[in-house]
């Protein structure tokens, strides 16, 4: 058996164990997986590999913590309680567009951000009330807001799994948005219309506003909306008039943002705010620095060109397979992304490495949903007051099963889809 083939192995199971029998913290798993598998790669201790590694993805770390700041300030000002109520006022009439609107609000956290947590903690809470007033069952309240939180997460601007292969792969985070656009949004539009058909009958207006909050852009007017406004302009402008406004990074995009909501809505604690949104961050960002220092120790062993090499000796129908199954079996995309998504892009480097590396986030994202973490399942579970959590999994199945579809057909035809856009 080969050496590398052992390590990989081995530093599965450490993580196995450490997660599910001594409950540890996916990221601190990852880092002790990583530590033992240098070890056994007759490295010992590699003190440098593991503090190079943890730094490795430092630019999504920074952008993940002033994200879910510039978030609370948003949704603490009523920008975001505002939005949702213009959705549904104006919507109501046609139930399917309703449906649609609101699954790209449910979105929006996860784009800015690109955490799906993130999705469900602010619009899907905001949402939620109102489609259990239209007398939709709670675990497809759940089952819809959890399979749209991934595709914000995957959406563009902000899609971190990318970040993570991007890292491992030195390809720069540049021409992502319209395969990510392409396939989120698609994928959004036909989970509405699933929902909606199956779900979504009758709509009396007046039983869903009374769920929800009031809006507040006749007290406070535009300036309500200045924090957003700010933000796209500040990501947009240097794609379209770089000559006026340059790129300053989404990091310090997101405190402008965030501290354009003093005076703009109702007023907030800002240091407070600040520390609820790391607090919120806090274990993704420790997940981040885990998955660097496993990269770098997968790389320091051999193990990521193994599994690369190993690819290629499949067929291509087994592969494909492969990949459907085990990257969401991670249960985290951020894992996936690092321990597969990285070597997966050398195998189909014949293609276009943009769209495949696309389509292996899509397929990492819905490791967020699966057992046995099931994040995003417990956190919509809590948001519509359903204790089984394995019925919204039930209930987002049939989604799951087209997402995986789409991301393997993205990567087999990602030259055709490349010239397509």
């Amino acid at each position: 058996m080969e050496l590398e083939l052992i390590i990989l192995f081995i530093m599965l199971l450490i993580f196995a164990l450490s997660v599910f029998l001594f409950k540890l913290p996916s990221g601190i798993a990852l880092g002790v997986s990583a530590t033992i598998g240098a070890i056994l790669g007759g490295h010992y201790f590699p003190i440098r590999h593991l503090i190079e590694g943890s730094f490795g993805y430092l630019d999504a770390i920074l952008i993940i913590a002033t994200a879910m700041i510039f978030m609370k300030v948003v949704e603490a000002t009523g920008a975001l309680g505002t939005i949702n109520y213009w959705i549904i006022k104006h919507f109501y009439k046609v139930p399917i567009l309703l449906i649609i609107f609101m699954s790209f609000f449910i979105m929006l956290p996860g784009m800015l951000t690109g955490l799906s947590s993130a999705c469900i903690l602010t619009t899907g809470a905001l949402v939620a009330p109102a489609l259990l007033a239209m007398n939709v069952p709670r675990t497809v309240v759940g089952a819809f807001i959890a399979i749209t939180a991934v595709y914000g997460m995957i959406a563009p601007p902000i899609n971190i799994p990318i970040m993570i292969i991007g890292g491992g792969v030195d390809m720069p985070y540049i021409g992502f948005e319209k395969p990510l656009m392409l396939s989120t949004f698609t994928l959004a539009i036909i989970t509405s219309i699933y929902f909606r058909i199956g779900y979504v009958k009758k709509i009396n207006l007046q039983d869903v506003l009374s769920q929800i909050s009031e809006p507040l852009y006749n007290k406070h007017g535009i300036k309500l909306f200045f924090p957003i406004i700010i933000v796209i302009i500040l990501m947009v402008g240097p794609r379209v008039i770089p000559e006026y406004i340059p790129d300053i990074g989404a990091p310090l995009i997101f405190l402008i943002g965030a501290l354009a909501g003093f005076g703009s809505g109702e007023k907030f604690n800002f240091f407070k705010l600040s520390r609820t949104g790391i607090i919120d961050a806090l274990p993704i960002m420790i997940i981040l620095i885990g998955v660097g220092m496993f990269v770098q120790i997968m790389t320091l062993t051999g193990v990521r060109g193994f599994i690369a090499t190993s690819a290629l000796k499949l067929s291509p129908a087994l592969l494909y397979v492969g990949i459907a199954i085990l990257m969401p079996l991670f249960g985290s995309a951020y894992a996936a992304s690092s321990v597969l998504g990285v070597p997966l892009v050398y195998v189909f480097l014949g293609k276009n490495e943009i769209i495949v590396a696309s389509a292996l986030s899509l397929i990492a994202g819905i490791g967020d949903l699966m057992p046995p973490p099931m994040l995003l399942c417990v956190f919509a579970a809590q948001i519509v007051k359903e204790q089984n959590h394995f019925l919204i999994l039930r209930k987002s199945i049939p989604m799951i099963i087209l997402t995986l579809i789409i991301g393997i057909l993205m990567i087999i035809f990602a030259r055709e889809i490349n010239q397509l856009i």
